[in-house]
């Protein structure tokens, strides 16, 4: 809990390698993830760094994984279970995996190539029998058409006999040509109207669309083909018809010259198809046979692999000694970790037979360390809301051990019905459940992630919804009678009531005054009468509203008092005077009596006097105004009490304002020979090197975050007057303002818990109520998709959009009311060297 309450405590130190032991030493440190490296080589280039070669051997290797992944993914073979989680190779080990690599992907590459080489040819013998087929019916339809009526000039003959074929017309003396083949469907108008300008009428094309689907051998899809057949005169325009062809990537095939030389075509064709399927057929059983094979070991060889890319990248920010022996690096670490560090070198030693173990050796530093804060399963959620807003300082109190209670509690007075609560806890329970499924964890929509991601978010807010739902005695927009209602009816009617007074008036008034009507307050929530009320809405916005002001107020208190524990740790007492005291005065004796009067008037106040109660609006602006005279008093004694509270308030302005600047501009410069240390310390400066280790000292146990420099002269030049005045100035505004405005930001919660009441009961007025009114027996049948629309409209619009608003809003009040009181989120995460933490190309490329 310290931890989440505070993060860990971290520490700078130096690891020692010997260089025949850093690979195994880094590699043990790679699974445990403690640490978190830093680069001793800033000014060095990548690509001059000393292990840039090995890190190419890995591309290299990652190169021919991902080809080898895509392959078993297009062969849709499945890979085995991700259970295992090998080490990482030795180094003399990666030749001999790249070796094994490089002679899969070659016998990879030759069949793949043999596989597509007989799948073209395929492709194009099938072409060539759909020509064959469809021209033969081109020919047919011709001879049964009428005989032509044009005489033609220079062949008269042609009129009586139109089934000459090419070699009778070439013994005539007539250069006419033939062109047949294939072209995609797409292109065929424009293929059309080229030939007809470009030919200038001097071609006959004839087309037929083929029936089937034929794969284009570029992009593997089936398109849709037309078989062409041109017939052309003179070798001028043939040459310009082939063009075109080349033009518009028709796939061109000869032309018989008669039906014998088609016949015997086509049978050759047949046969040659039916062997290449066979060929076809064998060759894909034996690449299915190596991708299983590569199926095997290559997500053992992807793991192996990113650990040895990564393990180089950490050698390549390491640096020799002198010797050139022994590497250095520089890591931080939770102080907790160091022991488990220590065993983690030496067992790395041992694996590598070194002679000389490696060590690790803590330094002190200025630097301000990375912000670790350890999260499990339920808490890393509530985390990563609050680091969505900023990461926390190092050693700053952490707002998330409070957000898990208060953000799901602010969701659900916002969202509060106990039907809609029920359903989205049963949908997360139900996440909660099947989370260690791989189906649920390792799909690529992002929506479903974000949700799965944030289960046990959405099972608390569920829970708390379902609370707060029977504090407001709401179930899909009806109450729950429980317990019985505290109102009764039959004392208005034998006391109060007369026959008149029912037939005359349509609505009536329980007098909570006479004797039996009032018996007593609902045990839990909102007593359900108030359903059936007239002024319902009146009651419930008096209601809540008062609420969210309380509500507000107290969780902005809240934060301003977790401010004081971030002054104690880094050491600024001065703070709790100068600043933490002015803000809680001036919110607690104004806003802070504001909730008083609201308490006061409930309990001050019963049924008999209700008429006589003053407003508290009134009294609050009249509080400002010195206009106390002017209505009613509250209680007696209240003038006096407000006038006390608005001068305490507003001198706490000018303390908030003008208090710390001159503090510390008196603490800066008040002694020209004793150095103020820590604030309220004063220390002689004997050396520069005894204050320096001090304050690595104290660094480590949190005070990093003084005020005050590290020397006589950085003390001068950091401190500027001006400076802190404006940046006090600036805090100041803000804060007062802020106390104004972001006691109003909690009215929300009234207005968005009256916009999802209101909804949901015009949901079931306009949809259920429908149904329901019918009582006859087609009512029935009609009631069934009555009751599928109002589940459908409930879920869309009244849990997954009121839910995702009210999830924002509660997400603004944390941010901006909340943790601006006393969180800065100016720090920067510890992010260790972790394995399992390594991002995947393959992984985003959906291959794994």
């Amino acid at each position: 809990m310290s931890s989440l309450l505070r993060g860990e405590e971290m520490c700078l130190a130096q690891l020692f390698l010997q260089s025949g032991s850093a690979y195994d030493c880094i590699s043990e440190l790679g699974e445990l993830g403690l640490v978190e490296f830093r680069d001793l080589n800033p000014s060095v280039n990548a690509f001059q760094r000393k292990h840039v070669n090995e890190i190419k051997k890995c591309e290299e290797m990652e190169r021919i994984l991902g080809y080898l992944l895509r392959e078993v993914k297009k062969a849709d073979i499945s890979l085995p279970e991700r259970d295992v989680n090998p080490v990482a190779p030795l180094p003399k080990h990666v030749m001999a995996i790249m070796e094994q690599l490089q002679r899969l992907e070659v016998e990879l590459g030759e069949v793949t190539r043999n596989k597509e080489k007989l799948q073209r040819n395929l492709l194009e013998l099938t072409e060539y029998t759909h020509m064959l087929r469809i021209t033969r019916s081109f020919v047919q339809r011709t001879a049964e058409r009428e005989p032509l009526r044009v005489q033609y000039e220079e062949f008269p003959f042609l009129e009586k006999d139109t089934m000459m074929d090419y070699s009778s017309m070439q013994r005539l003396g007539a250069k006419l040509g033939f062109i047949s083949g294939l072209i995609q469907r797409t292109k065929i108008e424009a293929f059309e109207r080229m030939l007809w300008r470009v030919c200038k009428g001097y071609t006959i094309l004839s087309y037929a669309e083929v029936e089937e689907y034929l794969e284009d051998p570029d992009t593997g899809e089936p398109t849709k083909s037309v078989v062409f057949l041109i017939s052309y005169w003179g070798d001028q325009i043939g040459q310009k018809v082939k063009k075109i062809c080349d033009c518009y990537h028709c796939h061109l095939y000869p032309y018989p010259s008669n039906n014998e030389e088609r016949t015997d075509v086509v049978e050759g064709l047949r046969t040659r198809i039916q062997d290449l399927h066979t060929v076809l057929h064998r060759t894909e059983d034996y690449l299915k046979q190596v991708l299983i094979k590569a199926s095997e070991s290559v997500y053992t060889w992807v793991i192996q692999v990113k650990k040895m890319k990564a393990i180089y990248y950490i050698l390549n920010l390491c640096s020799f000694d002198v010797t050139n022996k022994c590497l250095i690096a520089e890591v931080w670490c939770p102080v907790n970790d160091i022991p488990t560090l220590r065993r983690a070198l030496e067992e790395g030693s041992r694996k590598s037979g070194a002679t000389v173990p490696s060590f690790v050796n803590r330094i002190p530093t200025t630097d301000t360390p990375p912000t670790l804060i350890r999260t499990n399963k339920f808490t890393s959620g509530f985390q990563n809301i609050v680091d969505a807003y900023g990461v926390g300082s190092y050693r700053e109190v952490n707002p998330a051990p409070f957000t898990i209670i208060t953000f799901p509690f602010l969701f659900a007075v916002m969202f509060g019905d106990l039907g809609h609560g029920a359903i989205m806890a049963l949908f997360a329970l139900w996440m909660v459940l099947y989370e260690n499924n791989r189906t649920l964890k390792n799909t690529r929509n992002e929506i479903w992630n974000t949700f799965f991601e944030g289960r046990y978010i959405i099972l608390m807010m569920g829970l708390f919804s379902i609370y707060t739902g029977l504090i407001y005695n709401d179930c899909f927009s009806k109450s729950l009678n429980i317990f019985g209602s505290g109102w009764s009816v039959h004392a208005m009617y034998t006391q109060k009531w007369t026959e008149k007074d029912i037939l005359g008036n349509r609505f009536l008034t329980l007098d909570p005054n006479v004797t039996g009507v009032f018996t007593g307050p609902y045990p839990l929530g909102i007593d359900p009468i108030w359903n059936l009320a007239s002024n319902r809405l009146t009651f419930l916005n008096s209601y809540k509203m008062k609420m969210s002001v309380i509500m507000g107020i107290v969780h902005m208190s809240f934060g301003v008092i977790l401010s004081t524990y971030n002054h104690l740790h880094f050491r600024k007492k001065y703070n709790i005077y100068l600043v933490f005291l002015p803000e809680l005065l001036f919110l607690l004796c104004l806003f802070g009596y504001l909730v008083f009067m609201i308490f006061y008037k409930w309990l001050a106040f019963t049924a008999k006097d209700s008429r006589e109660a003053p407003s508290i609006l009134i009294h609050f602006i009249n509080m400002f105004l010195m206009q106390g005279d002017a209505v009613q008093p509250l209680y007696p004694g209240q003038t006096g009490l407000q006038v006390f509270l608005v001068v305490i308030a507003v001198l706490s302005v000018p303390v908030l304002l003008v208090g710390k600047p001159v503090y510390l501009y008196w603490l800066h410069n008040g002694s020209h020979r004793l150095g103020m240390y820590r604030g309220y310390e004063r220390v002689r400066r004997n050396s520069e090197e005894e204050l320096y280790l001090m304050r690595a000292h104290d660094m480590e146990e949190g005070s990093s975050h003084s005020d005050l420099s590290s020397s006589g002269e950085r003390q001068t030049e950091e401190f500027d007057f001006a400076d802190e005045f404006l940046h006090q100035a600036i805090h100041t505004i803000e804060y007062c303002l802020g106390c104004v405005s972001n006691t109003a930001s909690y009215l929300r919660l009234w207005a968005l818990s009256l916009a999802h009441a209101q909804l949901s009961e015009v949901l079931w007025a306009m949809v259920m109520r429908v149904g329901l009114r019918m009582d006859t027996t087609i009512g029935v049948l009609f009631l069934v998709p009555v009751f599928g629309l109002f589940a459908v409209l409930t879920v869309s619009i009244l849990l997954v959009m009121e839910g995702l608003s009210a999830f924002l809003h509660a997400l603004r009040l944390h941010w901006v009311e909340f943790q601006n009181k006393f969180y800065s989120g100016t720090g920067v995460k510890f992010c260790p060297f972790s394995f399992s933490l390594l991002p995947s190309s393959f992984e985003h490329e959906g291959l794994l």
